[in-house]
């Protein structure tokens, strides 16, 4: 993992905010699917204990393409919030 640049290196799955929304992944859900990075790559990656993380290259991803990132995960281990603390994903 030593090659991967996380946005936030304390808070590996964050939550991190971009475009106005909080985006964090729940560690106790994730089950390594990688589904999340096959759909946003710059967003996601799987790190050594094969949970998602947040990479430093977010603000490339539209927020539409990190919804559907985290619509496409088998467990819904990424959570979307917008600016007032909505529940974006999963709803």
């Amino acid at each position: 993992m030593s090659d991967i640049k996380l946005k936030d290196s304390k808070n590996p799955s964050g939550p991190v905010v971009v475009h106005g929304y909080k985006v964090y992944v729940d560690r106790n859900l994730c089950i390594g699917a990688g589904s999340c990075v096959a759909v946003a790559p710059n967003t996601f990656a799987l790190d050594d204990e094969n949970k998602a993380v947040i990479l430093e290259t977010i603000e490339q991803e539209t927020i539409e393409t990190i919804i559907l990132a985290a619509q496409s995960c088998p467990v819904k281990a990424i959570i979307i919030e917008d600016e007032k603390g909505q529940r974006v994903w999963p709803n």
